[in-house]
């Protein structure tokens, strides 16, 4: 019998112990194990104790731990420096004052006692164990402090200093900015200490402000020597392996679109008539893992990693270079081996058919979506063939996106940034990107895709690891139903659909408060997850969805290929330890490390809008009021994708107060008002790159209509 099962038949034997705690012993006993199995058995239990799954308590007695009131979960530090434990299983968040911390920083997989049930809000505890440290390094500022330097960490949530002892600076300077390696964590009374292990250097120096945010997030730029030499080895071994098992595709018209500086092109389209208004369009995706073996170096730095992250001037890849930008590359003019979905579609983009193909393709062009854009209006021309078939694929894309819109899918189209970087890699310009049909002929390509493969996975129950989104909570459709009321728009009184939801995107489409509207509906929903097993994608209206289409960079879809690959063209039976935990830690893991690139990305991009309006503090724009909150209102500039604060404070003018029926911030005396959509000139005040932080005040010329 495996650990896995074990593990369950512990868990349940002290959920049904009438006498409490159990000591290991006992356990056995109860649950029949031999004693020659005992000492293995005993390993067993204190791994789930580390792992947080049981609690040991006086006399050497297992119980589980919220029988004796206790919370397993994870720790998040707010501003004030409080901080709440999100339970694992799922109950309340538990409120832990500053002082009974502890040692524990944000991160942080704890214990917390529940110390006290206050009516109406979270329970109240205590930290009371560390199961696993988030935080081996702190990035910050070094300052000496005569006998002994202090790091401040830059990351708000680690709120206390690391003290480093005299000899333990690494040659850092005050004003730089380090990795210190904590030694150790102190306690609820004293600092932690470390010793300085990287000096990056001062904030002004070109490329350290994101590589503060690299170590930061703990991301790796480089690969160990092991994993590259690994990666070489398999270049070596497998470029040309299992050319003749493969379908000779190289006939076909195959073309990639991606951003104009991508390094890695996991994924090409082609199309094919086949019929009388049918078309065969086929989605090639790099065949990733006819090189990546399960458990390998290379699979396991992969699982590691999880995601290549897309910092604002880099890009940390999650495979080494040799195989992401290179050998698994769908690059132009190159046989590659990919994993080829064709399916078969009529004139309404519907699915009349699909088949898959272990392939070897050879790219005819690198397209990037500017210039497909500028084909799909006109303007512009690769050659005829090409040209008809982005015309015939944009139009096929069109029919996929009107069924999902019919079946309830929505479509957040919330703005995004795009830093200019000059040469030195400081940001010259700061531009909104704008959704172009190129962007959306793909996507709605891809989603197709991801769709078929999930199907085809359930089908054949093959154990994938699905990209869920269940139903928003009751609650939050409650609140977020309060919250468009205050604007002017209502949900039913009754269950929301996405429909309903989907509903009101249109009738906000186009006006000041589309934005928020987006925001507030995505703040309401359940965030989208990796699990082992298929509960549907809300957010798509999809009863099945996975992601297939960029093995090169998620590992998620590096272990679908695996698995079809088996299952479709190896004829194999897929092994037991490729489902079940394996695959739950798998999916569990990867959406962990999909969130933290998320956050790196935009943090990244945060701090060279800030360094840009470093260079405009005191200067005067245009603005428009793009949020409304009781401490003041933030604005976009028009000529500038950067927003700011306007700070309560720095409306001298009058004492301003938040007014939820009408979303204003309006003026006792005066009656000012400022809402969504309104204009306002305003001035560059002050601007924290560390922080991230931009602040405006109004011009001393500012008008407005709402006056």
């Amino acid at each position: 019998m495996g650990d896995e099962s074990l593990e369950l038949r512990v868990k349940v034997a002290l959920e049904a112990s009438p006498s409490g705690p159990l000591k290991a012993k006992q356990l056995a006993r109860t649950l029949g194990i031999p004693s020659e199995e005992f000492r293995a058995f005993r390993d067993l239990l204190r791994r789930m104790e580390r792992d947080g799954t049981v609690y040991r308590v006086k006399g050497q007695r297992y119980s589980l731990p919220r029988k004796i009131g206790l919370t397993v979960g994870t720790l998040s530090i707010a501003r004030s420096e409080d901080g709440f434990v999100t339970p694992d299983d799922g109950s309340l968040d538990v409120f832990i004052p500053v002082t009974l911390l502890d040692s524990a920083m944000h991160g942080d997989q704890v214990v917390a006692r529940i110390e006290a049930r206050p009516r109406g809000r979270n329970p109240e505890g205590r930290i009371i164990k560390i199961l696993k440290r988030a935080h081996p390094t702190v990035v910050g500022t070094y300052r000496s402090a005569g006998r002994f330097g202090y790091v401040s960490p830059l990351d708000h949530r680690i709120p206390r200093n690391v003290l480093i002892p005299d000899g333990e600076e690494g040659g850092a300077r005050t004003g730089d900015i380090v990795v210190a390696r904590i030694t150790a964590y102190g306690s609820s009374k004293l600092n932690p200490l470390g010793q300085v292990e990287r000096v990056l250097g001062p904030i002004t120096e070109p490329g350290v402000d994101v590589l503060s945010i690299l170590f930061g997030y703990g991301l790796d730029l480089e690969f160990p020597e092991d994993v590259e030499q690994a990666a070489r080895e398999v270049v070596a071994k497998k470029e040309k392996e299992g050319w003749e098992e493969r379908v000779d595709r190289t006939d076909l018209h195959v073309f990639t679109i991606d951003p104009s500086d991508a390094r890695d092109h996991d994924d090409a389209l082609s199309i094919e008539a086949t019929g009388d208004r049918l078309w065969e369009v086929g989605i090639h995706i790099a065949d990733v893992s006819h090189f990546v073996e399960p458990g390998s170096l290379l699979d396991l730095e992969a699982l590691r990693r999880g995601t290549s992250v897309y910092l604002v001037d880099r890009v940390v890849p999650m495979l080494p270079h040799v195989l992401s930008s290179d050998l698994c590359s769908l690059r132009p003019d190159v046989d590659r081996g990919a994993v080829s979905l064709f399916v078969t579609l009529d004139a309404s983009g519907r699915a009349r058919g699909h088949r898959f193909e272990r392939t070897r393709i050879r790219s005819r062009h690198r397209l990037d979506y500017d210039q497909v854009q500028r084909v799909l209006a006109g303007e512009s021309q690769v050659d005829s063939r090409t040209d008809q078939d982005l015309r015939t694929l944009a139009e096929l894309a069109r029919a996929l996106r009107e069924r999902r819109s019919r079946r309830g899918s929505l479509d957040f189209d919330l703005p995004e940034a795009r830093v200019i970087l000059g040469s030195e890699g400081a940001p010259v310009d700061i531009l909104e990107v704008v959704q172009l049909e190129s962007h959306r002929l793909v996507e709605d390509l891809m989603l197709l895709a991801n769709e078929t493969v999930a199907r085809e996975s359930e089908r054949k129950r093959l154990p994938i690891p699905y990209r869920v989104h269940e139903p928003p909570p009751s609650n939050r459709m409650e609140d977020l139903r309060r919250s468009l009321k205050t604007i002017g728009y209502s949900l039913p009184n009754r269950r929301i659909t996405v429909k309903d939801l989907q509903k009101v995107l249109r009738a906000v489409s186009g006006k000041p408060e589309a934005n928020l509207v987006s925001t507030m509906i995505l703040r309401s929903m359940a965030r989208a997850h990796y699990y082992p097993r298929n509960l549907g994608h809300f957010g798509l209206g999809a009863s099945s969805y996975t992601h297939f289409t960029s093995p090169i960079r998620r590992y998620p879809d590096l272990l679908v290929h695996r698995v079809v690959s088996r299952a479709l063209f190896h004829g194999g039976d897929i092994p037991d330890d490729w489902g079940g935990e394996s695959l739950a830690r798998a999916a569990e893991r990867s959406t962990l490390r999909e969130q933290l690139a998320a956050d790196a990305e935009r943090d990244s991009v945060a701090l060279k809008k800030a360094e840009f309006m470093e260079k405009h503090l005191g200067e005067e724009f245009q603005g428009t009021v793009s949020g409304i909150m009781t401490f003041g209102v933030f604005v976009l500039l028009d000529e500038y994708f950067v927003e700011g604060l306007v700070h309560v404070n720095a409306l001298t003018d009058d004492f301003y107060q938040l007014r939820e029926a009408e979303h204003a911030l309006v003026g006792e005396r005066t009656g000012r008002r400022f809402r969504l959509g309104d204009p306002i000139r305003v001035q560059v005040s002050r601007v924290d790159r560390l922080e991230r932080k931009i602040d405006f005040v109004p011009s001393p010329q500012i008008t407005n209509s709402s006056v």
